[in-house]
């Protein structure tokens, strides 16, 4: 294993040197995402917002030709995505990486990057730390930390005392329920018990009873987006919490566009707080949302990954134009820094410092439209929102 290691290193480092002062006429991105299994609606969203991207703003990059090549990471697992991000470096020559929906894989993967001399832009993973880890990492997206902490003032503005949080043990996870807490905390509220589930918890029938026994006039609760959000949701709803005025609170993976026709009226009135709707009013999001929903298919299919994929594809695209195609990773990722643009989502910037993205986020309420169908109504806005968790980290 340490023989085999050694030899990726050597390829990866030959690779870096005969590849950094060559302009490359085709320009390769890897794209690592979640294309199979039980998150591949995610991936799928990742697709479409590369492909809307490419559709809207062309397929090469100051004459040099962009050739996205995917790789499939079903689940979270971190020595595949090492692995994978190997192969895409050595084998296929890729000069970007990106996508990476799991925190665990995005911290396989920062290791290899300054000996590859290849960026990786984060299309969604979503823990703070992972920006500490390398240089050459940009995030797109957001995190927990971000998308969370205003939610804490917000159920302290609406009466609400003590709180139980419910949040799946690991890196994200662990930053929502400290953001929260924080959050509540200052404003006067109290956690009154703090849960913590193994990621792959699918039966939250015992955790809705706890929420119940714990006396809290309401949950706040984080889950990476997918099967086991729509399940807390409905478990939440099913088992009376919701009828007993039990109060829900959320950061946005939890009532994502896509799960929203499973939950049903259940949904409505339910409180989250995220830097994206699908229902955002802009000239640019309703350009995104028509090509992106060309991509997927469906336009109920739809979801947040979809932005961070296709400003993600901005980013790279202006690392390419920065580096006139040369191979030279940390000369990319400078040019980025303090880089601002109208994103589908509003207004947004690379912060200079941390190279996490600077957003919007919105408290948004599941509403029936006119048509009947639900939908993320945003109601309020907190701007320019950096992340708070880097500054503790």
């Amino acid at each position: 294993m340490k023989a085999a290691k050694r030899i990726l290193g050597v390829a990866v480092g030959a690779l870096m040197l005969g590849a950094s002062s060559v302009a490359a006429d085709t320009i390769k991105v890897g794209i690592i995402g979640p294309f199979s299994g039980p998150f591949a609606l995610q991936g799928k969203n990742f697709q479409a917002g590369v492909e809307a991207y490419m559709a809207l703003n062309g397929k090469s990059v100051k004459g040099h030709d962009i050739e996205v090549i995917y790789r499939d990471l079903p689940a979270a697992n971190p020595a595949q995505s090492r692995a994978l991000a190997q192969e895409l470096v050595v084998k296929e020559k890729v000069q970007y990486l990106g996508g990476v929906y799991f925190t665990p894989d995005a911290m396989a993967i920062t290791p290899l990057l300054t000996q590859a001399n290849t960026p990786l832009v984060i299309f969604n993973a979503a823990t703070s730390a992972i920006m500490t880890q390398s240089p050459l990492v940009v995030r797109t997206s957001f995190t927990t930390a971000q998308t969370t902490t205003p939610l804490g003032k917000i159920a302290a503005e609406r009466g609400v005392k003590k709180v139980i949080s419910a949040v799946s043990d690991y890196g994200p996870g662990v930053d929502a329920e400290v953001a929260f807490k924080k959050a509540f905390e200052a404003a006067g509220g109290k956690v009154v018990e703090a849960i913590r589930m193994p990621l792959n918890t699918n039966d939250f029938s015992p955790i809705m009873q706890r929420v119940r026994d714990s006396g809290a006039d309401a949950v706040f609760a984080f889950l990476p987006s997918g099967p086991t959000t729509l399940g807390f949701v409905k478990a939440y709803n099913e088992t009376g919490l919701k009828q007993a005025g039990i109060k829900f609170f959320a950061p946005g993976d939890l009532t994502q566009e896509s799960d929203l026709p499973a939950l049903g009226d259940a949904a409505v009135g339910l409180l989250t707080t995220f830097h994206y709707a699908v229902s955002h009013d802009s000239p640019e999001n309703k350009r995104f949302v028509e090509a992106a929903t060309k991509a997927i298919g469906s336009a109920d299919q739809l979801s947040f990954p979809a932005v961070g994929a296709y400003d993600g594809m901005h980013v790279i695209y202006k690392m390419i134009e920065a580096t006139e195609g040369k191979q030279d990773a940390q000369k990319a990722v400078d040019a980025v820094k303090g880089l601002s643009w109208t994103s589908p989502r509003g207004p947004v910037s690379i912060d200079s410092e941390t190279r996490h993205i600077t957003e919007n986020i919105y408290l948004r309420e599941v509403v029936k439209g006119p048509d009947g169908k639900t939908y993320n109504k945003e109601i309020q806005t907190f701007p320019n929102q950096k992340d708070p968790g880097l500054a503790t980290q």
